[in-house]
C-alpha cells in the first residue's frame, strides 16, 4: 500500500527542518530524503542553519555528510517537504512562495496554511524520527544501519535519552529497535552524544543565545525561545552579562516581545532561564519571580511540552 502519495511530476523535492537545526531536524531531512529516494522519487536533504556539536557527533559516528546549507535561509527549489516543524516563522524565509508537498512533524500546528492539499503526518510522540520509523515500516523499506543510527540519535536528543516528559512508549519501543539495527548501546552512545552537545567549548555568547532558537506567535506577540543543554549551568551563567546584552540586541533588532534562553541541566532535569521583555508572562506561566532577568524552572526540560503551553496560557489570559 502506497501511503506517501507519488507526485504527478518528478521535480526534485527539497527536504528541510527549521532555522535553528537540532539533531532531529538535520537527521529527519536526511532520513526522509533517503525514504523518498527508496520509493523512486528525487529528493535532497538541505538545512537552514549551522550544525551543532551534538549533531556533528552523530553524523561523524555514522559517517554521514551534513546536508548542504541554503544561503540566506531561502529554498532554491519550488517543491519542498518540511520536517520537524510546520510554523512558517521557523521555516525558510520564502516559505509562502513555495509549494509544500508534505509535513512530517511532532509539534503543534500553528501559523501554517497551503493553497492545495498535501501529505501531512504529525503524531504526538517525542521525536520526528519516531514518525519516520513508522513510515518506513508502512512502505516495507529496509532501514540501513547509518539511517537507523541517525534516527536513534534524534530520539535520544529530543527525549534526553528517553527521560524527557515528551518521551512516549512508542519512542522507547522504536529507539530499542533502531539500536539493534545501528548496533549501538543506547545508554553508552546516547550519553556520549549528549555530553558532546552539552559542551560550550568554542561557543560565543552569540552562539549560546541563538542555540536551537525558535519563534512562537502567542496572541499577537512574538516569543523567541532558545535552549541549550549542559552538565554545568554555572559555566554558562558565568557569561550572563554578555548573554543578556545579546538578548537585548536581538529584541531590538528583531522586535521580539519576549526572549528566553533556557539553560537545561541534563543531569538533574531542571532549567534556568535568562529572559528579557515581557518577563511578567514568565512569572505567570511558571509561578516564579524573574529577578535580575533570571529564574529557576524546576523539573522543566521540554520546550514543546513544558514551556510553550504554559506561556500560551499566560499570553491568552
Amino acid at each position: 500500500m502506497n501511503l506517501i502519495s507519488r507526485r504527478d511530476t518528478m521535480t526534485k523535492l527539497l527536504v528541510f527542518g527549521h532555522q535553528s537545526p537540532d539533531t532531529d531536524t538535520i537527521t529527519s531531512a536526511i532520513v526522509y530524503s533517503h525514504l523518498k529516494q527508496s520509493i523512486g522519487e528525487e529528493a535532497e536533504a538541505v538545512r537552514l542553519g549551522e550544525i551543532n556539536q551534538e549533531t556533528q557527533y552523530a553524523l561523524d559516528y555514522f559517517k554521514v555528510e551534513a546536508p548542504r546549507l541554503l544561503e540566506d535561509m531561502k529554498a532554491d527549489h519550488q517543491d519542498v517537504v518540511l520536517v520537524d516543524h510546520n510554523e512558517f516563522q521557523q521555516s525558510a524565509v520564502n516559505i509562502k512562495e513555495l509549494t509544500i508537498h508534505g509535513v512530517i512533524d511532532h509539534h503543534r500546528v500553528s501559523n501554517f496554511e497551503t493553497e492545495g492539499p498535501l501529505y501531512m503526518r504529525i503524531e504526538p510522540v517525542g521525536c520526528t524520527a519516531t514518525v519516520l520509523y513508522t513510515i518506513y515500516k508502512e512502505h516495507q523499506v529496509e532501514i540501513p544501519q547509518h539511517i537507523a543510527g541517525l534516527m536513534l540519535s534524534a530520539i535520544i536528543s529530543d527525549t534526553l535519552l528517553l527521560k524527557s516528559p515528551t518521551c512516549t512508549e512508542r519512542d522507547i519501543e522504536v529507539a530499542n529497535q533502531l539500536a539493534k539495527i545501528a548496533d549501538v548501546d543506547i545508554n553508552r552512545y546516547g550519553f556520549e552524544m549528549l555530553k558532546k552537545g552539552a559542551s560550550i567549548d568554542g561557543m560565543s555568547a552569540v552562539d549560546i543565545v541563538g542555540n536551537d532558537a525558535k519563534s512562537f506567535e502567542l496572541n499577537g506577540h512574538t516569543v523567541r525561545i532558545a535552549q541549550i543543554n549542559t552538565v554545568d549551568p554555572a559555566e554558562i551563567l558565568a557569561l550572563k552579562d554578555d548573554l543578556l546584552q545579546n538578548i537585548d540586541e536581538r529584541i531590538e533588532r528583531d522586535n521580539y516581545d519576549l526572549y528566553m534562553l533556557v539553560i537545561t541541566n541534563i543531569l538533574d532535569n531542571d532549567s534556568i532561564v535568562l529572559t528579557k521583555g515581557l518577563t511578567d508572562k514568565v512569572d505567570t506561566a511558571f509561578d516564579v519571580k524573574v529577578e535580575d532577568s533570571e529564574a529557576l524552572l524546576k523539573d522543566v526540560v521540554s520546550r514543546k511540552k513544558q514551556i510553550v503551553p504554559p506561556l500560551t496560557n499566560a499570553f491568552n489570559a
